[in-house]
């Protein structure tokens, strides 16, 4: 069940053998990411959490059920107060460069989706891709990746 993120976590923080705990928890930082996304214009729409779900599922094989919960928690969390900081310091720690401007162009086909660009969201990508110490290019990069997959259908 948590095999690729395992995997992820495993090839790039050194560790020997990861836990289910390990993929739990970039289980739950990518949620929270992506969401925090979504809201990033003040609301998340059906369309944009679908997406989120979806995008979770297929680029990181997260089970459907896992990510129900996952939203759930991550919405709670949302509503209280969320440090990305803590998300992105595990993210740092177990996730290679590769898999963060990954997780960066998630982040964006996300706020693209409704084809408008609010000032907000283009804050949120900056201050996240500054705390996954992605570079400004990686950053762009990432958007126009992310712009074309959305034209395409992607």
């Amino acid at each position: 069940m948590f095999d690729v993120i395992k995997k992820m976590i495993g090839s790039t923080n050194g560790k020997a053998q990861t836990t289910d705990q390990d993929a739990l928890t970039a289980h739950l930082a990518l949620t929270v990411l992506l969401l925090e996304a979504a809201y990033a214009d003040g609301e998340c729409s059906k369309e944009e959490k679908e997406h989120l779900a979806t995008t979770l599922v297929t680029n990181f094989q997260i089970p459907r059920q896992e990510i129900d919960t996952l939203l759930a928690d991550s919405d709670k969390a949302h509503k209280e107060y969320v440090s990305l900081f803590r998300y992105t310091r595990f993210i740092n720690e177990n996730f290679s460069e590769k898999q963060k401007i990954d997780i960066m162009g998630s982040v964006w086909r996300i706020i693209l989706l409704d084809d408008h660009l609010e000032a907000h969201e283009d804050h949120f990508a900056h201050k996240l891709a500054s705390l996954l110490g992605l570079s400004h290019g990686d950053l762009i990069d990432a958007k126009m990746r992310a712009r074309k997959q959305l034209r395409n259908g992607n």
